[in-house]
Order: structure tokens, then C-alpha cells, then sequence
């Protein structure tokens, strides 16, 4: 798998979503307005169905009868989940406190500190379930183990989303809406998980395996791609106000997000060295710590604050900073693959 077109200038993407929708937020206020309007237990609706063609796709690939082989070869999945669920949420919180509430109290106003703290735990909840296929790929990593991390992570993330980030939201002081997080991890979480897997069931039994992963799933990226630019002018509208009156603000909740994002990756990197886990295993383990599931992340981050627009702003910033600072790793993980034990995770053992 190589990257696409629109994933290597992801962040150029996002770029011209934001002016395109500042614009539209500063000079027809009326669009967004009018959109705002339409929500449903403080979930808006057309970001919700955008949010659903991002998603959708992305569970396609996912096959979760991959999950059967996790007790194979378990070490490189130790290092996945232990950095994903107990150590990459509280680092975001720690390292996102400190830059928002302590290096950068005199320039970003209290209320706003709270938001983009916000934002950024609710990205540092999410490993990658997507981009990840497209990380590994680039570093040779094992694509059948790859596909085991990413199905169980899936999983976890049913149970652990929840209770992690309202955990965090609380001791940074900030309200959680209980009903809206549970409600926005069903709607966007999984009502596609569910549906992908129908699917997926439902095409493999008909026509094969071959036919669902070599034409199927391709019919579908488009949908991805065009709910996500739409998704995020639609975002960008609705915060015309917010980023026209802190231009500075992007530069400096992307710095902490950056640190974030090394910080994990070397956590799982040089733990799965440590663990003489080969290259193919040891890289995808540290790509989808590093990455996000940015998608869910917005979704939620719009659900739960539609009066906070700085929360899914932090969200957004996430996207905009992920392509290049992973394509980083990526040459460091390929210049670094003396660093293993020579020889590669044979699939069947996975």
C-alpha cells in the first residue's frame, strides 16, 4: 500500500479547508448558522453524516476475525495496547496541561486553555485505525499483524473511550455530558463499526475475499476523502470567529501535539526493541500509538461542546500536524531497522 495523493498533502488539504470555511464563516455567516440548527441531543446532524462517510469506509477494511490469532505471537500487541490505553492518554493530558495552562498562560486565555485541553485528550484516546495500514506499509510492517493491532484497538477502544476520557476531562475540571459522550461513541464508533462488519460479511460470503478488498473497499475512498474536506469547512465555518481572533493559537496547540506524538512513538519503539521484536512488528506498533483516530476525535469533540468550539479546533489541529510528523517517523523507522533482530513475523504466525 502506498500513500495516495490526497493522504501525502493531507496537510495541505486541511489548509485550504480551513480558509475556505473561515471564509465562508466571516463572509456568509448565514450558511453556518442556518446549519448549526440542526441537531439532535447536541449532535449536529450534517457533520454527524459527513463524520459517518469518513468513518464507514475506514471499518471496512477492518476484519475482526483476524482477532482470533491474538494469543500467537502476543508481544508486540503488549506494546500496543499498554502504550495506547495506559500511557499515551496521560501523556497527552500531562504534556498538553503544561504547554496550555503553564508555558503559554499569557497568551492563551484561560477558557480557551480548557478547550484545547480538552481537545487533545479526546485525541490522545483515539489510536489510529486507519492511516495506520498506510504508516506500515511504508515501513514494510507485517500487514496481517498490523491488521490484528489495529481489529483488537478497535475493540478496546468500545470499552475504554469512555471511561478514559471522562476520567480526564474531570480532573482538568472540565463538565463531561455523560449522555452525549456515550451517545457520540455509539453514533460515531459503533453504528459503522456494526455496519461495516454487515458488510463485510455480507460481500465476502457472495462474491470472496478478493473481490471485497481488490474492488469493493476502492469504491469507497472517495466518500472518505470528500466527507472529510466537507467535514472540516463545515467545522472551520462554525469557528470562522475563534481562528480569525487567534490566528497564533494553531502554532501553539500544535506544539505540544507534536512532542506527543515522538513521545509515543519512541515509548513503543524502543520497548519493542527492548522485547527483540522484529522491524515488521516493532514499527507498526509505534505508528498507531503515534497516530490518532482523528475522525473520532472531531466527531466526539462536536458532540460534546458544539458551545466550545475550541475543543474540536485542538481536534482539527491534530489532522493538520499528523501527515507530515508521521512521514518523519517513517524515514526514522526505515533508518533504523539494524536497530531489530534480523528476519520478518511470518504471516502465519500471527
Amino acid at each position: 500500500m502506498k500513500i495516495s495523493f490526497f493522504e501525502k498533502y493531507l496537510t495541505v488539504f486541511v489548509l485550504l479547508c480551513m480558509a475556505i470555511g473561515v471564509g465562508i464563516g466571516s463572509l456568509v455567516p448565514v450558511i453556518p448558522e442556518w446549519l448549526s440548527r440542526f441537531e439532535i441531543a447536541s449532535v449536529n446532524i450534517p457533520i454527524g453524516f459527513l463524520i459517518w462517510l469518513m468513518i464507514y469506509p475506514m471499518m471496512l477494511k477492518i476484519d475482526f476475525t483476524s482477532v482470533k490469532n491474538v494469543g500467537k505471537n502476543p508481544k508486540g500487541l503488549y506494546v500496543t495496547w499498554v502504550v495506547n490505553w495506559i500511557i499515551k492518554p496521560f501523556t497527552m493530558f500531562g504534556i498538553a496541561y503544561l504547554f496550555f495552562y503553564i508555558l503559554f498562560s499569557n497568551l492563551i486565555p484561560e477558557h480557551l486553555a480548557s478547550d484545547y485541553l480538552a481537545g487533545a485528550v479526546l485525541l490522545g484516546a483515539a489510536p489510529c485505525t486507519a492511516m495506520v495500514f498506510v504508516w506500515s506499509s511504508l515501513t514494510r510492517g507485517n500487514p496481517a499483524y498490523t491488521l490484528v493491532q489495529v481489529a483488537t484497538n478497535d475493540l478496546i477502544i468500545l470499552v475504554l473511550f469512555v471511561p478514559i476520557v471522562g476520567f480526564l476531562l474531570g480532573i482538568g475540571g472540565i463538565s463531561v455530558p455523560w449522555l452525549t459522550l456515550f451517545l457520540s461513541v455509539f453514533l460515531f464508533v459503533v453504528v459503522p463499526l456494526a455496519a461495516a462488519s454487515l458488510t463485510r460479511y455480507i460481500i465476502v460470503k457472495s462474491k470472496g475475499i478478493d473481490y471485497y478488498n481488490q474492488k469493493f473497499i476502492p469504491k469507497f475512498s472517495k466518500l472518505t476523502i470528500s466527507g472529510l474536506l466537507l467535514t472540516l469547512i463545515m467545522i472551520f465555518s462554525l469557528q470562522a470567529e475563534l481562528i480569525l481572533s487567534n490566528p497564533l493559537h494553531i502554532i501553539l496547540i500544535s506544539i505540544p501535539l507534536i512532542i506527543q506524538t515522538f513521545l509515543i512513538f519512541f515509548i513503543a519503539y524502543f520497548t519493542s526493541r527492548s522485547l527483540k521484536l522484529t522491524h515488521d512488528v516493532a514499527a507498526p506498533a509505534g505508528m498507531i500509538g503515534a497516530s490518532n483516530f482523528f475522525e473520532l476525535a472531531v466527531a466526539v469533540a462536536v458532540a460534546l461542546f458544539p458551545l466550545n468550539p475550541g475543543v474540536a479546533l485542538a481536534t482539527i489541529v491534530g489532522v493538520l500536524v499528523e501527515v507530515p510528523v508521521m512521514l518523519i517517523l517513517v524515514k526514522i523507522a526505515n533508518r533504523t531497522k539494524d536497530w531489530f533482530p534480523k528476519g520478518e513475523l511470518k504471516d502465519e504466525k500471527v
